[in-house]
């Protein structure tokens, strides 16, 4: 890398900073709903090579030739919304840490980005990417942030692409430990160690579906169907329902648990979507209020939402999550049969009450159980992207070669991309900044 980089710049590069992706193993789309996750950092990442200079520009180069080289001037950060492409997301981590420290004249930089995260593959090359760029702001203009400030400010600056995420991705690049998965909770961020157990593999395979967070509306409907179902339920319970953003809100207010939520979903909300004069009614706003106070930006035209489903997702993926936790803490002689079946539990509710499963995800996770895994499961946002699946360490081989042949052999497509397509991966480490020596 330093080779291209001199090739490229003229000079060499005076730090490297890299930060892993991530695979989720448990709790799908509850991170922006303030639940906690499970996921572990993976081995691949993104790396940067890094040397800052005199001038007042950031020049970007990517040794993957298909993403163009970009410049810009560090004082005047345009980040455009309509397109994400790479660059912007760089610029969203730039833009985090100068806002964070109201930096007036930022270090110009030259960087070289070096990736073997597959993106678009809800493994977070896009969060990554975000994360390995504020550690490179902050190095380059000799600030220091701890692990936990980092990933909140990373988290933030994210938005400015339009994703409206709830953060574990940014937290668990950051947090990360080597030889060990973590329970991520927020408000405040912090990080638990859950040590998996030792008879079983995790196997991510790419369905070859490529799915972009911030290009689709899939994800940002989600995210306000779930303040919607907040909001209606706060309302039904006498709460302030005007504060309440978060389904986790309900359930903090009532002081109730994850158990007594599902009765009261089962109760208060019906099946059927709603339209937007239903929700209307329901809150007693009017459209115009609905669509100027609870609507952001990219779902103001929206006709219909599903309450019902999302709520009851969210409140049965966050008791999961714990219930898997519980089981490694435990360690029970059955515990890799009983993870297997939170995994699949968890993909039979994405699939059917959160619909961001896809053809080629369910396909994939029947192929997966079929060939010996216990448990399998999309990660990441859904709509494409891979699947995780768990796997006893004895069958791993057999498996590996098994779903080869049934997924990929017989696509063109899918056979130019197993070989980062289909792996098995042990929890990595966190985000990290190398000197040159």
């Amino acid at each position: 890398m330093k080779e291209s980089f001199i090739a490229k710049f003229g000079s060499a590069p005076k730090f490297y900073v890299r930060a892993p992706g991530r695979v989720n193993l448990i709790g799908e789309h509850i991170d922006y709903c303030g639940y906690a996750v499970l996921p572990m950092a993976i081995e691949q990442d993104i790396l940067i090579a890094v040397e800052p200079v005199k001038t007042e520009v950031v020049q970007l180069a990517n040794i993957n030739s298909s993403y163009l080289d970009f410049s810009t001037s560090v004082n005047n950060i345009q980040i455009n919304k309509t397109k994400p492409q790479w660059h912007n997301y760089f610029l969203c981590g730039l833009k985090g840490i100068q806002e964070h420290f109201g930096l007036n004249n930022p270090t110009g930089m030259n960087c070289l980005l070096d990736g073997t995260i597959p993106p678009s593959s809800g493994l977070s090359s896009s969060s990554a990417l975000v994360c390995c760029a504020g550690l490179v702001t902050l190095k380059a203009n000799g600030k220091t942030l701890s692990k936990v400030e980092l990933a909140e400010i990373c988290t933030k600056s994210e938005r400015y692409i339009g994703t409206e995420g709830g953060g574990m991705d940014q937290s668990i690049s950051f947090l990360a430990e080597e030889g060990t998965a973590k329970l991520i909770e927020f408000s405040p961020l912090r990080a638990t160690d859950v040590r998996l157990p030792s008879g079983a593999a995790f196997v991510i395979a790419n369905s070859c579906v490529e799915m972009n967070k911030a290009a689709t509306s899939h994800y940002n409907i989600r995210v306000m169907e779930c303040r919607l179902a907040t909001k209606l339920l706060s309302k039904s319970k006498s709460l302030d329902w005007k504060k309440m953003l978060r389904l986790q809100d309900v359930q903090a207010s009532l002081g109730v648990s994850l158990e007594e939520m599902l009765t009261i979903v089962e109760e208060v909300l019906h099946p059927e979507p709603y339209s937007t004069e239903e929700i209307c009614k329901c809150l007693g706003i009017s459209l115009e209020e609905l669509r100027s106070q609870i609507l952001s930006q990219n779902t103001q035209n929206v006709s219909t939402f599903k309450l019902y489903q999302r709520a009851k997702h969210v409140y049965s993926e966050a008791a999961r999550v714990l219930e898997f936790k519980k089981i490694c803490s435990e360690a029970p002689d059955n515990a890799i049969q009983l993870l297997g079946e939170l995994m699949n539990q968890s993909f039979i509710s994405c699939k059917e009450m959160y619909e961001c499963s896809c053809p080629e995800l369910d396909r994939l996770v029947d192929i997966c159980l079929q060939f010996g895994a216990v448990g399998s499961r999309l990660t990441g946002a859904g709509w494409g992207g891979c699947t995780v699946s768990m796997v006893p360490t004895d069958k791993l081989n057999t498996f590996l070669k098994n779903v080869k042949k049934a997924y990929y052999q017989n696509d063109g497509q899918r056979l130019a991309l197993e070989n980062n397509g289909l792996f098995a991966t042990k929890p990595g480490r966190g985000a990290l900044v190398f000197v040159e020596a």
